[in-house]
Protein backbone atom coordinates (compact mmCIF):
# COMPACT_ATOMS: atom_id res chain seq x y z
CA UNK A 1 0.00 0.00 0.00
CA UNK A 2 1.22 3.73 -0.92
CA UNK A 3 2.78 5.15 1.73
CA UNK A 4 1.73 8.90 2.59
CA UNK A 5 4.18 11.88 2.96
CA UNK A 6 4.28 12.76 6.19
CA UNK A 7 5.51 16.12 4.83
CA UNK A 8 1.98 17.16 3.67
CA UNK A 9 -0.69 18.65 5.52
CA UNK A 10 -2.63 15.84 8.07
CA UNK A 11 -6.39 15.00 8.46
CA UNK A 12 -6.58 13.93 11.89
CA UNK A 13 -8.64 10.80 12.33
CA UNK A 14 -10.74 9.49 15.04
CA UNK A 15 -12.64 5.88 15.44
CA UNK A 16 -15.50 5.32 16.99
CA UNK A 17 -16.34 1.95 17.31
CA UNK A 18 -18.74 -0.21 19.92
CA UNK A 19 -18.36 -2.76 22.31
CA UNK A 20 -20.63 -5.08 24.63
CA UNK A 21 -23.95 -3.94 22.89
CA UNK A 22 -25.24 -1.74 19.70
CA UNK A 23 -27.57 1.27 19.77
CA UNK A 24 -26.05 2.70 23.37
CA UNK A 25 -25.07 5.78 21.27
CA UNK A 26 -21.90 5.97 19.16
CA UNK A 27 -23.54 7.60 16.74
CA UNK A 28 -24.53 10.77 18.94
CA UNK A 29 -21.41 10.34 20.63
CA UNK A 30 -19.52 10.57 17.14
CA UNK A 31 -21.41 13.90 16.37
CA UNK A 32 -20.68 14.83 19.95
CA UNK A 33 -17.50 14.55 19.87
CA UNK A 34 -17.25 16.47 16.01
CA UNK A 35 -19.62 19.50 18.04
CA UNK A 36 -16.49 20.07 20.70
CA UNK A 37 -13.95 20.07 17.86
CA UNK A 38 -15.90 22.06 15.29
CA UNK A 39 -16.60 24.29 18.23
CA UNK A 40 -13.03 24.66 18.89
CA UNK A 41 -12.23 26.23 14.96
CA UNK A 42 -11.72 23.22 13.23
CA UNK A 43 -13.36 21.93 10.21
CA UNK A 44 -14.89 18.69 10.93
CA UNK A 45 -16.49 15.79 9.44
CA UNK A 46 -17.95 12.70 9.75
CA UNK A 47 -18.28 9.03 7.89
CA UNK A 48 -20.17 5.93 8.57
CA UNK A 49 -19.17 2.35 8.08
CA UNK A 50 -22.01 -0.55 8.16
CA UNK A 51 -21.08 -3.88 7.58
CA UNK A 52 -24.06 -5.13 6.11
CA UNK A 53 -23.89 -6.67 2.69
CA UNK A 54 -26.29 -4.06 1.33
CA UNK A 55 -24.66 -1.46 -0.76
CA UNK A 56 -27.00 1.34 0.76
CA UNK A 57 -29.70 1.06 3.44
CA UNK A 58 -32.36 1.91 0.55
CA UNK A 59 -34.27 -1.36 0.53
CA UNK A 60 -33.76 -2.64 4.58
CA UNK A 61 -37.14 -2.34 6.61
CA UNK A 62 -37.20 0.64 8.45
CA UNK A 63 -38.74 -1.51 11.63
CA UNK A 64 -35.41 -3.73 11.68
CA UNK A 65 -32.87 -0.46 10.43
CA UNK A 66 -35.10 2.37 11.21
CA UNK A 67 -35.10 5.42 9.15
CA UNK A 68 -33.42 5.81 5.74
CA UNK A 69 -31.44 9.16 5.68
CA UNK A 70 -31.21 10.85 2.13
CA UNK A 71 -28.27 13.05 1.50
CA UNK A 72 -28.55 16.33 -0.78
CA UNK A 73 -26.80 13.96 -3.32
CA UNK A 74 -29.14 11.35 -3.20
CA UNK A 75 -27.67 8.48 -1.18
CA UNK A 76 -30.17 6.22 0.93
CA UNK A 77 -27.91 5.73 4.14
CA UNK A 78 -27.98 4.93 7.75
CA UNK A 79 -29.79 7.45 10.10
CA UNK A 80 -26.37 8.49 11.84
CA UNK A 81 -25.91 10.53 8.70
CA UNK A 82 -28.66 12.82 10.42
CA UNK A 83 -27.16 12.88 13.62
CA UNK A 84 -24.01 14.04 11.98
CA UNK A 85 -25.89 16.87 9.99
CA UNK A 86 -27.73 17.77 12.47
CA UNK A 87 -25.04 18.58 15.05
CA UNK A 88 -22.22 19.79 12.62
CA UNK A 89 -24.83 21.78 10.82
CA UNK A 90 -23.34 20.87 7.77
CA UNK A 91 -24.17 18.45 4.39
CA UNK A 92 -22.53 14.88 4.44
CA UNK A 93 -22.52 13.36 1.16
CA UNK A 94 -22.08 10.41 -0.01
CA UNK A 95 -18.54 9.71 0.07
CA UNK A 96 -18.62 9.86 4.13
CA UNK A 97 -21.04 6.51 3.97
CA UNK A 98 -19.72 3.20 3.26
CA UNK A 99 -21.05 -0.52 3.66
CA UNK A 100 -19.54 -3.99 3.30
CA UNK A 101 -21.59 -3.92 -0.15
CA UNK A 102 -20.25 -1.13 -1.40
CA UNK A 103 -16.55 -1.43 -0.77
CA UNK A 104 -16.68 -5.44 -2.09
CA UNK A 105 -19.03 -4.42 -5.04
CA UNK A 106 -15.93 -1.25 -5.91
CA UNK A 107 -13.16 -3.71 -5.82
CA UNK A 108 -15.20 -6.47 -7.79
CA UNK A 109 -15.66 -3.63 -10.34
CA UNK A 110 -11.97 -2.43 -10.43
CA UNK A 111 -10.85 -6.51 -10.92
CA UNK A 112 -13.25 -6.86 -13.61
CA UNK A 113 -11.86 -3.59 -15.49
CA UNK A 114 -7.94 -4.69 -14.76
CA UNK A 115 -7.57 -2.14 -12.40
CA UNK A 116 -5.27 -4.32 -10.53
CA UNK A 117 -2.75 -5.31 -13.42
CA UNK A 118 -3.74 -8.57 -13.25
CA UNK A 119 -2.51 -9.21 -9.56
CA UNK A 120 -4.29 -11.77 -7.04
CA UNK A 121 -7.01 -9.88 -5.19
CA UNK A 122 -7.40 -10.85 -2.18
CA UNK A 123 -9.87 -10.25 0.71
CA UNK A 124 -6.55 -8.74 2.51
CA UNK A 125 -4.68 -6.47 1.94
CA UNK A 126 -7.15 -4.62 -0.87
CA UNK A 127 -10.47 -4.84 0.93
CA UNK A 128 -8.54 -2.42 3.37
CA UNK A 129 -7.28 -0.48 1.09
CA UNK A 130 -10.24 0.25 -0.32
CA UNK A 131 -11.71 0.93 2.59
CA UNK A 132 -8.72 3.36 3.66
CA UNK A 133 -8.81 4.95 -0.20
CA UNK A 134 -12.72 5.96 0.69
CA UNK A 135 -11.81 7.31 4.46
CA UNK A 136 -8.95 9.77 3.03
CA UNK A 137 -10.94 10.78 -0.38
CA UNK A 138 -13.69 11.98 1.70
CA UNK A 139 -11.72 14.00 3.98
CA UNK A 140 -9.27 15.31 1.23
CA UNK A 141 -12.84 16.38 -0.53
CA UNK A 142 -13.84 19.33 2.00
CA UNK A 143 -10.22 19.62 3.33
CA UNK A 144 -11.33 18.44 6.74
CA UNK A 145 -8.69 19.10 9.64
CA UNK A 146 -10.24 15.86 11.79
CA UNK A 147 -12.51 13.24 10.44
CA UNK A 148 -14.35 10.94 12.62
CA UNK A 149 -15.04 7.53 11.34
CA UNK A 150 -17.96 5.75 13.08
CA UNK A 151 -17.93 1.52 12.64
CA UNK A 152 -21.25 0.83 13.02
CA UNK A 153 -22.03 -2.73 15.47
CA UNK A 154 -19.77 -3.59 17.88
CA UNK A 155 -15.79 -4.82 18.03
CA UNK A 156 -16.87 -8.63 18.70
CA UNK A 157 -18.74 -8.95 14.74
CA UNK A 158 -17.14 -10.76 12.78
CA UNK A 159 -17.74 -8.55 9.56
CA UNK A 160 -16.31 -6.28 11.35
CA UNK A 161 -12.97 -7.71 11.49
CA UNK A 162 -12.13 -5.84 7.43
CA UNK A 163 -13.00 -2.36 9.14
CA UNK A 164 -10.78 -3.06 12.09
CA UNK A 165 -8.12 -3.98 9.99
CA UNK A 166 -8.65 -0.69 7.71
CA UNK A 167 -8.07 1.12 11.15
CA UNK A 168 -5.02 -0.69 12.81
CA UNK A 169 -3.39 -0.32 9.20
CA UNK A 170 -3.71 3.72 9.25
CA UNK A 171 -2.64 3.70 12.96
CA UNK A 172 0.57 2.34 11.61
CA UNK A 173 0.92 4.46 8.91
CA UNK A 174 -0.03 7.78 10.64
CA UNK A 175 0.63 6.64 14.88
CA UNK A 176 -0.02 10.45 15.63
CA UNK A 177 -2.59 11.33 13.46
CA UNK A 178 -5.22 8.12 14.31
CA UNK A 179 -7.03 7.51 17.94
CA UNK A 180 -9.73 5.38 18.58
CA UNK A 181 -12.78 5.72 21.30
CA UNK A 182 -14.80 2.93 22.36
CA UNK A 183 -18.00 3.28 23.21
CA UNK A 184 -19.48 0.36 25.91
CA UNK A 185 -22.45 0.12 28.07
CA UNK A 186 -22.10 -0.41 31.62
CA UNK A 187 -25.29 -2.22 32.97
CA UNK A 188 -26.49 -2.12 36.78
CA UNK A 189 -28.33 -5.45 36.87
CA UNK A 190 -31.32 -5.11 39.37
CA UNK A 191 -30.89 -7.36 41.77
CA UNK A 192 -27.29 -6.48 42.11
CA UNK A 193 -27.41 -2.92 41.95
CA UNK A 194 -23.85 -2.60 41.25
CA UNK A 195 -22.66 -1.26 38.21
CA UNK A 196 -20.64 -4.03 36.28
CA UNK A 197 -17.24 -3.10 34.40
CA UNK A 198 -16.53 -6.72 33.44
CA UNK A 199 -18.46 -6.36 29.64
CA UNK A 200 -16.49 -3.55 29.13
CA UNK A 201 -13.04 -5.00 29.80
CA UNK A 202 -13.78 -7.90 27.20
CA UNK A 203 -14.60 -5.13 24.98
CA UNK A 204 -11.17 -3.56 25.18
CA UNK A 205 -9.36 -7.14 25.29
CA UNK A 206 -11.34 -8.05 21.73
CA UNK A 207 -10.39 -4.89 20.77
CA UNK A 208 -6.58 -5.13 21.49
CA UNK A 209 -7.49 -8.83 19.53
CA UNK A 210 -7.66 -6.71 16.52
CA UNK A 211 -4.14 -5.22 17.19
CA UNK A 212 -5.99 -1.74 18.43
CA UNK A 213 -5.61 0.08 21.58
CA UNK A 214 -8.66 2.52 22.67
CA UNK A 215 -7.29 5.99 23.62
CA UNK A 216 -10.68 6.42 25.07
CA UNK A 217 -13.33 4.68 26.55
CA UNK A 218 -16.89 6.45 26.62
CA UNK A 219 -18.62 4.67 29.23
CA UNK A 220 -22.36 4.28 28.57
CA UNK A 221 -24.94 3.52 31.35
CA UNK A 222 -27.80 4.25 33.73
CA UNK A 223 -26.08 6.59 35.72
CA UNK A 224 -22.08 8.52 35.98
CA UNK A 225 -19.13 6.78 36.02
CA UNK A 226 -17.67 7.26 39.51
CA UNK A 227 -13.68 7.33 40.39
CA UNK A 228 -13.77 3.60 41.77
CA UNK A 229 -14.94 2.25 38.58
CA UNK A 230 -12.92 4.46 36.45
CA UNK A 231 -9.58 3.36 37.98
CA UNK A 232 -10.95 -0.38 37.77
CA UNK A 233 -11.53 -0.30 33.92
CA UNK A 234 -7.94 1.83 33.87
CA UNK A 235 -5.88 -0.78 36.06
CA UNK A 236 -7.27 -3.40 33.53
CA UNK A 237 -7.06 -2.16 30.63
CA UNK A 238 -3.93 -0.09 30.58
CA UNK A 239 -6.19 3.17 29.65
CA UNK A 240 -4.92 6.47 31.64
CA UNK A 241 -8.00 6.89 33.83
CA UNK A 242 -8.75 10.51 32.60
CA UNK A 243 -9.56 9.45 29.18
CA UNK A 244 -12.35 6.80 30.64
CA UNK A 245 -15.34 9.26 30.15
CA UNK A 246 -18.57 8.87 31.42
CA UNK A 247 -21.09 9.09 29.53
CA UNK A 248 -24.76 8.70 31.72
CA UNK A 249 -28.38 8.59 30.22
CA UNK A 250 -29.56 12.34 29.05
CA UNK A 251 -33.02 13.81 28.73
CA UNK A 252 -32.02 15.18 25.50
CA UNK A 253 -29.18 14.00 23.02
CA UNK A 254 -28.31 17.64 22.58
CA UNK A 255 -26.94 17.90 26.09
CA UNK A 256 -24.04 14.97 25.38
CA UNK A 257 -21.53 17.59 24.00
CA UNK A 258 -21.89 19.35 27.38
CA UNK A 259 -21.34 16.32 29.50
CA UNK A 260 -18.92 15.68 27.72
CA UNK A 261 -16.82 18.74 27.95
CA UNK A 262 -17.24 18.90 31.62
CA UNK A 263 -14.31 15.94 31.31
CA UNK A 264 -12.54 17.98 28.93
CA UNK A 265 -12.72 15.48 26.07
CA UNK A 266 -12.26 17.57 23.52
CA UNK A 267 -9.20 19.31 24.96
CA UNK A 268 -8.12 15.98 25.67
CA UNK A 269 -8.48 14.80 22.14
CA UNK A 270 -6.17 17.77 21.00
CA UNK A 271 -3.50 16.94 22.79
CA UNK A 272 -3.20 13.81 21.89
CA UNK A 273 -3.01 15.37 18.29
CA UNK A 274 -0.62 18.04 18.97
CA UNK A 275 -2.88 20.78 18.54
CA UNK A 276 -4.36 23.80 20.18
CA UNK A 277 -7.76 25.19 19.72
CA UNK A 278 -7.89 27.61 16.79
CA UNK A 279 -10.85 29.72 18.82
CA UNK A 280 -10.25 31.49 22.46
CA UNK A 281 -12.60 31.83 24.91
CA UNK A 282 -16.01 30.45 25.58
CA UNK A 283 -17.15 27.07 23.38
CA UNK A 284 -20.69 25.69 22.34
CA UNK A 285 -22.58 29.34 23.54
CA UNK A 286 -25.24 28.28 21.06
CA UNK A 287 -25.62 24.76 22.21
CA UNK A 288 -25.40 26.14 26.08
CA UNK A 289 -28.12 28.48 25.23
CA UNK A 290 -30.17 25.92 23.06
CA UNK A 291 -30.22 23.43 26.10
CA UNK A 292 -31.44 26.36 28.91
CA UNK A 293 -34.83 26.15 26.48
CA UNK A 294 -35.25 22.41 26.36
CA UNK A 295 -34.34 22.75 30.03
CA UNK A 296 -36.95 25.62 30.76
CA UNK A 297 -39.86 26.10 28.16
CA UNK A 298 -42.26 28.44 28.27
CA UNK A 299 -45.00 26.55 26.77
CA UNK A 300 -46.01 23.31 25.85
CA UNK A 301 -47.04 22.04 22.01
CA UNK A 302 -49.11 18.34 21.76
CA UNK A 303 -48.15 16.97 18.03
CA UNK A 304 -49.31 13.39 17.21
CA UNK A 305 -47.93 11.68 14.02
CA UNK A 306 -50.37 8.81 12.47
CA UNK A 307 -47.70 6.18 11.21
CA UNK A 308 -47.39 2.45 10.50
CA UNK A 309 -43.60 1.76 11.23
CA UNK A 310 -44.31 2.12 15.06
CA UNK A 311 -43.96 -1.38 16.08
CA UNK A 312 -41.26 -4.20 16.21
CA UNK A 313 -42.38 -7.04 18.82
CA UNK A 314 -43.71 -5.61 22.04
CA UNK A 315 -42.04 -2.34 21.86
CA UNK A 316 -42.19 0.67 20.12
CA UNK A 317 -39.51 1.77 17.67
CA UNK A 318 -38.90 5.61 17.38
CA UNK A 319 -36.06 5.68 14.85
CA UNK A 320 -38.24 5.05 12.23
CA UNK A 321 -38.95 8.74 11.58
CA UNK A 322 -35.68 10.08 14.10
CA UNK A 323 -35.53 12.90 11.45
CA UNK A 324 -39.63 13.90 11.79
CA UNK A 325 -39.01 13.68 15.26
CA UNK A 326 -36.19 15.59 15.78
CA UNK A 327 -37.55 18.81 13.47
CA UNK A 328 -40.48 19.01 15.48
CA UNK A 329 -38.68 19.47 18.90
CA UNK A 330 -36.58 21.94 16.91
CA UNK A 331 -38.97 23.78 15.84
CA UNK A 332 -41.48 23.44 18.76
CA UNK A 333 -37.51 24.87 20.74
CA UNK A 334 -37.44 27.71 18.53
CA UNK A 335 -40.81 28.72 19.53
CA UNK A 336 -39.36 28.62 23.21
CA UNK A 337 -42.04 25.43 23.73
CA UNK A 338 -41.91 21.29 25.06
CA UNK A 339 -42.61 19.24 22.31
CA UNK A 340 -45.16 16.35 23.40
CA UNK A 341 -44.96 13.96 20.40
CA UNK A 342 -47.40 10.86 20.65
CA UNK A 343 -48.02 8.14 18.18
CA UNK A 344 -51.23 7.24 16.44
CA UNK A 345 -51.53 3.85 14.93
CA UNK A 346 -53.11 4.63 11.95
CA UNK A 347 -54.85 1.33 11.25
CA UNK A 348 -56.76 1.98 14.26
CA UNK A 349 -58.68 4.31 12.15
CA UNK A 350 -59.99 1.77 9.86
CA UNK A 351 -61.54 -0.49 12.44
CA UNK A 352 -62.61 2.35 14.89
CA UNK A 353 -63.54 5.41 12.93
CA UNK A 354 -64.88 6.82 15.97
CA UNK A 355 -61.22 7.30 17.32
CA UNK A 356 -60.68 10.00 15.13
CA UNK A 357 -62.13 12.55 17.60
CA UNK A 358 -59.11 12.16 19.66
CA UNK A 359 -57.30 14.31 16.69
CA UNK A 360 -58.80 17.19 18.53
CA UNK A 361 -56.86 16.64 21.56
CA UNK A 362 -53.64 17.68 19.42
CA UNK A 363 -52.22 20.91 18.21
CA UNK A 364 -51.75 19.76 15.12
CA UNK A 365 -50.76 16.06 13.60
CA UNK A 366 -48.41 15.20 11.43
CA UNK A 367 -48.61 12.26 8.41
CA UNK A 368 -45.46 11.45 7.69
CA UNK A 369 -43.65 9.28 4.57
CA UNK A 370 -43.92 5.25 3.81
CA UNK A 371 -44.76 2.47 1.82
CA UNK A 372 -47.15 0.06 1.07
CA UNK A 373 -50.92 -0.16 1.60
CA UNK A 374 -51.11 -0.99 5.62
CA UNK A 375 -53.03 1.89 7.31
CA UNK A 376 -53.58 3.74 4.13
CA UNK A 377 -57.33 4.10 4.63
CA UNK A 378 -56.60 4.99 8.13
CA UNK A 379 -54.33 7.86 7.48
CA UNK A 380 -56.96 9.18 4.47
CA UNK A 381 -59.62 8.98 7.29
CA UNK A 382 -57.40 11.23 9.73
CA UNK A 383 -56.54 13.65 6.95
CA UNK A 384 -60.00 14.21 5.81
CA UNK A 385 -61.03 15.08 9.89
CA UNK A 386 -57.88 17.34 9.95
CA UNK A 387 -59.34 18.90 7.10
CA UNK A 388 -62.75 19.19 7.98
CA UNK A 389 -62.11 20.52 11.89
CA UNK A 390 -59.30 22.65 10.97
CA UNK A 391 -56.81 21.32 13.14
CA UNK A 392 -53.34 22.04 11.90
CA UNK A 393 -51.48 19.35 9.29
CA UNK A 394 -47.87 18.60 7.78
CA UNK A 395 -48.02 16.00 5.18
CA UNK A 396 -44.64 14.74 4.43
CA UNK A 397 -44.14 12.76 0.86
CA UNK A 398 -46.39 9.61 1.10
CA UNK A 399 -48.71 12.00 3.56
CA UNK A 400 -48.73 14.86 0.81
CA UNK A 401 -49.70 11.60 -2.25
CA UNK A 402 -52.51 10.49 0.62
CA UNK A 403 -53.83 14.02 1.87
CA UNK A 404 -53.90 14.98 -2.68
CA UNK A 405 -56.46 11.69 -2.63
CA UNK A 406 -58.56 12.39 0.29
CA UNK A 407 -59.35 16.16 -1.29
CA UNK A 408 -60.27 14.60 -4.75
CA UNK A 409 -62.01 11.79 -2.68
CA UNK A 410 -63.89 14.08 -0.63
CA UNK A 411 -64.20 17.42 -2.21
CA UNK A 412 -63.97 16.88 -5.71
CA UNK A 413 -65.51 13.78 -6.09
CA UNK A 414 -63.36 11.20 -7.49
CA UNK A 415 -64.56 8.67 -5.41
CA UNK A 416 -62.19 6.24 -6.60
CA UNK A 417 -58.80 8.51 -6.62
CA UNK A 418 -56.36 6.59 -5.66
CA UNK A 419 -52.39 5.64 -6.20
CA UNK A 420 -50.91 3.63 -8.50
CA UNK A 421 -48.98 1.98 -5.59
CA UNK A 422 -51.99 1.20 -3.92
CA UNK A 423 -54.69 0.59 -6.87
CA UNK A 424 -52.77 0.53 -10.68
CA UNK A 425 -55.90 -0.04 -11.82
CA UNK A 426 -58.08 2.27 -10.68
CA UNK A 427 -59.78 5.12 -13.19
CA UNK A 428 -58.74 8.19 -10.92
CA UNK A 429 -54.78 7.81 -10.38
CA UNK A 430 -54.39 11.11 -8.88
CA UNK A 431 -51.07 10.18 -8.12
CA UNK A 432 -49.20 7.61 -10.69
CA UNK A 433 -45.94 6.50 -11.28
CA UNK A 434 -42.92 8.43 -12.83
CA UNK A 435 -42.52 7.48 -16.57
CA UNK A 436 -39.31 6.82 -16.13
CA UNK A 437 -39.36 4.17 -13.18
CA UNK A 438 -41.82 2.58 -14.78
CA UNK A 439 -39.43 0.16 -16.77
CA UNK A 440 -37.26 -0.06 -13.67
CA UNK A 441 -40.47 -1.85 -11.63
CA UNK A 442 -40.93 -3.93 -14.40
CA UNK A 443 -37.53 -5.17 -13.83
CA UNK A 444 -37.81 -5.19 -10.21
CA UNK A 445 -35.06 -2.81 -10.26
CA UNK A 446 -35.80 -1.14 -6.70
CA UNK A 447 -32.15 -0.29 -5.44
CA UNK A 448 -31.43 3.47 -5.53
CA UNK A 449 -33.96 3.86 -8.43
CA UNK A 450 -36.20 6.88 -6.89
CA UNK A 451 -36.27 10.07 -7.19
CA UNK A 452 -33.52 10.49 -4.60
CA UNK A 453 -31.37 13.73 -3.11
CA UNK A 454 -31.80 17.55 -3.46
CA UNK A 455 -34.40 19.08 -6.35
CA UNK A 456 -35.66 23.15 -6.60
CA UNK A 457 -38.74 24.09 -6.06
CA UNK A 458 -40.14 27.24 -7.17
CA UNK A 459 -42.92 28.91 -3.78
CA UNK A 460 -45.92 30.57 -5.30
CA UNK A 461 -45.37 33.67 -3.59
CA UNK A 462 -49.57 33.80 -1.98
CA UNK A 463 -48.51 30.22 -0.49
CA UNK A 464 -47.92 30.13 3.37
CA UNK A 465 -44.56 28.20 2.36
CA UNK A 466 -43.41 31.25 0.73
CA UNK A 467 -44.13 32.93 3.79
CA UNK A 468 -42.33 30.49 5.94
CA UNK A 469 -39.16 30.20 3.82
CA UNK A 470 -39.01 34.22 2.87
CA UNK A 471 -37.65 32.73 -0.55
CA UNK A 472 -39.10 32.37 -4.16
CA UNK A 473 -36.67 29.27 -4.75
CA UNK A 474 -35.83 26.38 -2.40
CA UNK A 475 -34.20 22.94 -2.32
CA UNK A 476 -35.40 19.90 -0.57
CA UNK A 477 -34.56 16.78 -0.35
CA UNK A 478 -36.70 13.58 -1.97
CA UNK A 479 -37.01 10.08 -1.49
CA UNK A 480 -40.54 8.45 -3.96
CA UNK A 481 -41.24 6.76 -7.09
CA UNK A 482 -44.55 8.32 -7.39
CA UNK A 483 -46.14 12.08 -8.64
CA UNK A 484 -48.93 13.75 -8.30
CA UNK A 485 -50.81 12.77 -11.91
CA UNK A 486 -51.29 15.90 -14.17
CA UNK A 487 -53.94 15.63 -15.53
CA UNK A 488 -55.66 16.34 -12.28
CA UNK A 489 -54.42 19.81 -11.61
CA UNK A 490 -56.75 21.57 -13.00
CA UNK A 491 -59.79 20.05 -11.43
CA UNK A 492 -58.54 19.95 -8.10
CA UNK A 493 -56.99 23.64 -8.21
CA UNK A 494 -60.85 24.83 -9.01
CA UNK A 495 -62.13 23.38 -5.75
CA UNK A 496 -59.46 25.61 -3.91
CA UNK A 497 -56.17 23.49 -3.55
CA UNK A 498 -53.64 25.81 -4.13
CA UNK A 499 -50.42 24.24 -5.79
CA UNK A 500 -48.20 26.53 -3.83
CA UNK A 501 -44.81 24.65 -5.20
CA UNK A 502 -43.90 23.46 -8.28
CA UNK A 503 -40.62 22.51 -9.92
CA UNK A 504 -38.79 25.07 -11.94
CA UNK A 505 -40.23 23.49 -15.22
CA UNK A 506 -43.77 23.54 -13.71
CA UNK A 507 -44.18 19.95 -14.54
CA UNK A 508 -43.87 18.56 -11.23
CA UNK A 509 -46.11 19.60 -7.89
CA UNK A 510 -43.93 19.88 -4.70
CA UNK A 511 -46.16 21.15 -2.60
CA UNK A 512 -49.92 21.53 -2.04
CA UNK A 513 -51.98 23.69 0.58
CA UNK A 514 -55.58 24.77 1.67
CA UNK A 515 -55.30 28.52 1.77
CA UNK A 516 -58.46 28.36 4.07
CA UNK A 517 -57.02 26.29 6.77
CA UNK A 518 -55.20 27.41 10.13
CA UNK A 519 -52.42 25.12 8.34
CA UNK A 520 -53.13 22.66 5.87
CA UNK A 521 -49.52 21.89 4.15
CA UNK A 522 -47.97 18.73 2.63
CA UNK A 523 -44.85 18.19 0.38
CA UNK A 524 -43.75 15.55 -1.80
CA UNK A 525 -40.06 16.19 -0.23
CA UNK A 526 -38.99 15.39 2.96
CA UNK A 527 -38.27 18.94 4.80
CA UNK A 528 -37.29 16.84 8.13
CA UNK A 529 -33.72 15.92 6.70
CA UNK A 530 -32.63 19.64 6.58
CA UNK A 531 -33.65 20.51 9.94
CA UNK A 532 -31.31 21.62 12.45
CA UNK A 533 -31.78 22.22 16.32
CA UNK A 534 -30.57 25.80 16.67
CA UNK A 535 -32.60 27.00 13.92
CA UNK A 536 -35.66 24.15 13.16
CA UNK A 537 -36.89 23.64 9.48
CA UNK A 538 -39.24 27.10 8.04
CA UNK A 539 -42.11 24.65 7.19
CA UNK A 540 -42.01 23.18 10.98
CA UNK A 541 -41.30 25.82 12.80
CA UNK A 542 -44.42 27.52 10.93
CA UNK A 543 -46.68 24.36 11.44
CA UNK A 544 -45.57 24.58 15.16
CA UNK A 545 -46.44 28.08 15.40
CA UNK A 546 -49.67 27.24 14.07
CA UNK A 547 -50.47 24.39 16.69
CA UNK A 548 -49.41 26.96 19.33
CA UNK A 549 -52.30 29.07 18.02
CA UNK A 550 -54.89 25.97 18.16
CA UNK A 551 -56.35 25.99 21.45
CA UNK A 552 -58.51 23.21 21.32
CA UNK A 553 -56.09 20.94 23.17
CA UNK A 554 -55.74 23.15 26.16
Amino acid sequence: MKKINKKEPMTKYIFIVGGVMSSVGKGVAAASIGKILQSKGFNVSAIKIDPYINVDAGTMNPTEHGEVFVTDDGDETDQDLGNYERFLDRNILSDNYMTTGRVYKTVIERERNLGYGGKCVEVVPHIPEEIIRRITSASKKDDDDIMIVEIGGTVGEYQNMLFLEAARMMKMQNYHDVIFILVSYLPIPGKVGEMKTKPTQYAIRTLNSAGIQPDFVLCRGEKSLDEIRRQKIGLASGIFPDNIISAPDVDSIYEIPLNFEKEKLGEKILQIFGWSPKINGQHLEDWQNLNKIIKNPEKKVRIGIVGKYFKTGDYVLKDSYISVLEAIKHAAWFHNAEPNIEWLDAGSYEDHPEKLEELQNYNGVIVPGGFGSRGVEGKIKAIEYLRENKIPFLGLCYGMQLATIEFARHVCGLTRANTAEIDPESPELVIDLMPDQVEKMQKKNYGSTMRLGAYPCVLDKKSRSYLAYGQEEISERHRHRYEFNNKYRDSLAEKGLLFAGLSPDKKLVEIIELPDHPFFVATQFHPEFKSRPIKGHPLFNEFIKAGLNNKKSD
